[in-house]
């Protein structure tokens, strides 16, 4: 069998002596590489086939690791992981003790910094360049950022200064019209104009060729013209803007014409100050299936790479929670025109894009600006409407002052829908929602709820919306229990817990998606003689209690079960109470632990973690059997 190039690149040097034929022949066979490996694995399939040209050109005219290249969020970044030394262990791509899916500065040196939250590459980048001409070093600092990640406003934070600091730093706008759903708003629109480069390009040679040939005055026309070039590009291109911040702009360019990003490089390396580059690509390019729907395809699991499709999905297989959540709102919204669903770019993942379609003029999606999509809430709620944000809980940590300045401390009633919290498995420590109950429960006036269950889902969130001020709402990524979910919506009494089980051995309080866990474990111990007491909190804030107060009374020993790191979580508002009643005699948190867990599946985490049934069991039947007396805090996990 014939050597591919792939076979023999190994770092980013090995591109340096490839003719520009080499290098188009190594575009075609990373995209083949990328696409056998992420039909097996999943992956951020479309983002990466789309910025194939442009990673082998910047490694190409670049000297990395030497130079930094900074990618935004990082689900782009398959093809510079292969290029970087890691294509040998590709296969591992987001599994358990395998690479990530994101950049990450532990993995590689040339893995400038680490990303997998949108926005953050020109400040990142910015630093960079201030200390390396602090250093008196001569490198160069890149930054490549999508027009969905030029949508937050720390991007353009960042640009401002950088304007202004005039230091050399290159951007590169990676202009695909999505993010992970198409993107919107006015600077989408502005910055992708397709057809602007040509035309452009097309007047303006003709304008040079036309009056170059006139004798005598031709030249002296042509110069005085090109004083003028600013003006024209401004007008034809959305240089405009990064113009008046100072930048120096170049484009429009095809970003899967190679030679063109070669030529494009190799000029703007010598450019003082800083530049940014405009380059239009397509997402998904190269593979059909992933070019006709980006939107599946920017991040999918285990597919059929011949024919894109994804496996079947069992009938009988329960409702997701994001599912549960969309359909319930959009009922609740049929009774109540009051009902306003903003989302922060991502209307599929959140489930509300059955909601967009059914009043569109009631949804919005504000784009990658987590921070003004919280405010711009408060603003609608302010006027009496009652706005549901639904972000991930990993994304919701970005506006945290918002929440608590816009919202809370004028107890505004914005409901915060937190998909995605606990563990979500691959995507690892950026997106793993380990941290919203103790961000969320140290706010005043902030109502904390955890659904056990489907029918909690749908019931608290139609609580949420007869409450009058803030409510925060947080249910995990995946499948449900799969029972059956009534038509009725009946109201939780807020701060009130239930008891599913009675027993007289050990307390256990679980609250949202551990509590099924707990269940199974309980019947498990059953076999062993053991039964315990379970209760289903539902809420981290505030906690019930009367009921707990009243159970410790009956049992002293007592375990806590969360999936939220234990520092500041559901599990030490429990312990503050029974402290304060002098309740304490056995005592355990379970949850997660205190740093930042790795990828994996979600089974894989939860039972590294102890938080599956077999490893609650686990610590139930070892304080069951211990029966000591006094005191004892257990270690946490």
């Amino acid at each position: 069998m014939d050597q591919t190039i792939l076979s023999t690149i190994n770092n980013p040097s090995d591109l340096k002596g490839l003719t520009k034929t080499e290098l188009k022949v190594l575009c075609k066979e990373l995209r083949e590489f990328i696409v056998d490996v992420v039909s097996r694995t999943g992956g951020h399939l479309a983002p990466s086939l789309g910025v194939v040209e442009l990673t082998v050109a910047l490694h190409a005219v670049f000297n990395c690791p030497e130079d930094r290249i900074i990618w935004d969020v990082g689900h782009q970044s398959y093809a510079h992981k292969i290029l970087t030394g890691r294509k040998d262990i590709f296969e591992t791509l987001r599994q358990k003790g395998g690479i990530s899916g994101f950049p990450r500065i532990n993995e590689s040196p040339c893995d400038a910094f680490g990303t997998g939250h949108a926005s953050t590459s020109i400040s990142a980048a910015l630093g960079m360049a201030v200390a390396r001409d602090m250093k008196q070093d001569d490198r160069k600092v890149i930054a490549v950022i999508g027009d969905g990640a030029m949508t937050g406003g720390m991007a353009f934070e960042a640009l401002n200064q950088a304007g202004s600091m005039d230091r050399d730093i290159i951007i590169i706008l990676n202009d695909n019209e999505m993010s992970i759903d198409p993107s919107v708003g006015a600077l989408s629109s502005f910055l992708s104009r397709k057809m602007v480069g040509e035309p452009y390009i097309r007047f303006k040679n003709e304008f040079e060729n036309f009056f170059g040939s006139v004798p005598g005055i031709g030249d002296n026309i042509v110069k005085l013209a090109k004083k003028w070039k600013d003006t024209f590009k401004s007008f034809f291109t959305s240089g405009l803007l990064f113009q008046a911040l100072d930048f120096e702009y170049v484009g429009p360019i095809k970003g899967h014409r190679l030679d063109r990003l070669l030529e494009t490089f190799q000029k703007v390396r010598n450019i003082k100050g800083p530049t940014l580059v405009h380059i239009m690509t397509t997402k998904g390019k190269g593979y059909k299936p992933a070019e006709k729907n980006p939107s599946k395809f920017h991040g999918i699991g285990p597919f059929n790479k011949q024919t894109g499709e994804t496996p079947p999905k069992v009938k009988s297989a329960p409702l997701t929670y994001t599912n549960v959540f969309g359909k319930t709102l959009v009922d609740l919204a049929k009774k109540d025109d009051r009902i306003i669903a903003i989302t922060a770019a991502m209307p599929e993942g959140t489930g509300l894009s059955l909601f967009a379609k059914e009043f569109p003029d009631r949804f919005f999606d504000v784009g990658i600006a987590e921070q003004h999509s919280v405010t711009f809430a408060a603003g609608m709620a302010k006027e009496g409407f009652r706005p549901v944000v639904a972000i991930y809980s990993t994304f919701m940590q970005r506006a945290f002052d918002q929440i608590i300045h816009d919202v809370a401390l004028q107890n505004i009633p914005v409901i915060f829908a937190m998909d995605r919290s606990g563990i979500v498995g691959q995507d690892g420590g950026t997106h793993h929602g380990a941290f919203d109950i103790s961000f969320m429960k140290l706010i005043p006036n902030m109502i904390v709820m955890a659904p056990g269950d489907e029918e909690e889902l749908k019931n608290m969130l139609g609580t949420a919306l007869k409450h009058n001020g803030p409510v925060s709402i947080r249910y995990p990524r995946g499948k449900g229990t799969g029972m059956n979910i009534s038509d009725i919506i009946e109201p939780v009494t807020i701060g009130r817990a239930r008891v599913l089980r009675n027993g007289d051995d050990c307390l256990v309080i679980a609250i949202g998606a551990m509590v099924k866990p707990c269940i199974d474990a309980a019947i498990e111990l059953e076999k062993d003689g053991i039964n315990i007491t379970l209760v289903d909190a539902r809420f981290a804030k505030p906690v019930d209690e009367k009921l707990i107060i009243s159970l410790a009374k009956k049992c002293s020993r007592i375990i806590t079960v969360e999936e939220n790191v234990i520092s500041g979580g559901f599990g030490s508002s429990v312990l503050r109470l029974l402290a304060e009643h002098s309740l304490i005699s056995d005592f355990k948190m379970l949850g997660l632990p205190d740093a930042f867990v790795e990828h994996g599946t979600q089974a894989q985490l939860r039972h590294e973690s102890g938080l599956d049934a077999a490893g609650i069991k686990k610590e139930i039947k070892q304080m069951v059997k211990g029966k000591g007396s006094g005191l004892k805090l257990h270690a946490s996990n």
